[in-house]
This record gives structure tokens, C-alpha cells and sequence, in this order.
């Protein structure tokens, strides 16, 4: 099978196979480590390949096909809705805390997993749009929450930043944020570090 032949296969998959997917395409072992020797395809997590420099290949791409479970949250959201000037190192990801640790445990993307009670796992999930890929991303009253709940492991500056953001962005939804803070036992928080500029 041909370079090309293969890449149009890849490109089907949307540039990214697993094992049985390459298998069930007749791409087997030996034509695999060949790919990845010649540097057209690249190992990202076991049982995991893709195609390099493909238009898909963007980090966010990767991300969305790997954690299609995973929403975006903390820093990497910030970013998203300008609350932070910093793009962040790692991805971050929260994932119900009944997740495998394992899977996150590759390469490349840097990926940094938060592990969520389920039942709190989808409050505040929305859709967004990154690299015209289709996200999954918390609401920006549900990232100040989480902002607060993790405020003793953030970069102060960035702690900072994003909770003035938040006061200053016409955007923002005052009752929502009440109604998320109960649940994710954040409620005084709110209440203590942004009342006070309302």
C-alpha cells in the first residue's frame, strides 16, 4: 500500500486510527513501524496513531478525539474566554473521578486531569468552538466556581486576573453563579470574594 493510499485511510478516520481500525484497513504491523520510521505517523497513547501534519492535526484535535468524554475546564478555559493572557502548559481536563488514571498518561498533549463527582461533572457543560473543532467547555460561572475550589493549587496571578475578569465581563450570569456555588460548596466563597464588588 502506498504513502498516499494510506494517508487518504488516515484522513477518513480523521487523521487519527486505532490498532483494530489499522488492522480492519489491511494496515498491519510491519507498514505501521515503517510510517512511524519515516515519520509520517506518530505513536500519541497505546493503541492510538496519527497521521502528522494533516489538517487535523492540531493539539486541540487530538484532545477532542482522545478525552471525547472530557471537558475543558480551569486554566485552559480561562484562556478560552480571555479571563487569562497565559496559554496554559497542559490541557486541562475534568473527568468523572471514576475515570482510569492510565489513559492520561501520555505523551502528547500535555494533559491535566481534574476528577469530579459525577454528579457535578456536567453543571455549567456548553459547547464552544476551538480551532473550528467542536468543544466541550464549562460556562464561565462554572469555571469561577472551580476557580475558587482550586484556588489554594492555582498561580495567584492567574487566581487574580480571572476573578476580576469575571467581575469586569457584561457576560457574566450573577444567578447562575449562586446556583453552581451550592453544589460545588463554594457558596461563601462567592459570596465573600466577589459579593464584595457587586
Amino acid at each position: 500500500m502506498t504513502v498516499e493510499e494510506c494517508k487518504r485511510i488516515f484522513d477518513c478516520y480523521g487523521s487519527m486510527m486505532r490498532t483494530s481500525q489499522l488492522q480492519q484497513e489491511k494496515i498491519f504491523y510491519t507498514q505501521r513501524e515503517w510510517l512511524i520510521a519515516e515519520g509520517y505517523i506518530e505513536k500519541v497513547r497505546r493503541g492510538y496513531y496519527q497521521w502528522i501534519d494533516s489538517e487535523y492535526s492540531s493539539e486541540v484535535s487530538t484532545v477532542v478525539r482522545l478525552f471525547p468524554d472530557a471537558i475543558l475546564c480551569m486554566d485552559t478555559a480561562l484562556r478560552y474566554y480571555g479571563y487569562s493572557d497565559r496559554t496554559p502548559g497542559e490541557w486541562h481536563l475534568a473527568v468523572s473521578k471514576d475515570s482510569g488514571k492510565s489513559r492520561f498518561k501520555i505523551d502528547y498533549p500535555f494533559v491535566k486531569p481534574y476528577y469530579i463527582e459525577p454528579a457535578v461533572l456536567e453543571l455549567g457543560l456548553t459547547k464552544g468552538n476551538m480551532d473550528g473543532r467542536e468543544i466541550r467547555i464549562y460556562d464561565k460561572d462554572r469555571v469561577i466556581c472551580d476557580c475558587l475550589r482550586y484556588r489554594n493549587k492555582m498561580d495567584k496571578e492567574i487566581f487574580n486576573k480571572a476573578i476580576q475578569a469575571y467581575i469586569a465581563d457584561p457576560g457574566k450570569n450573577i444567578p447562575r453563579l449562586m446556583a453552581y456555588a451550592g453544589p460545588l460548596r463554594v457558596r461563601k466563597l462567592v459570596k465573600d470574594l466577589i459579593g464584595v464588588w457587586l
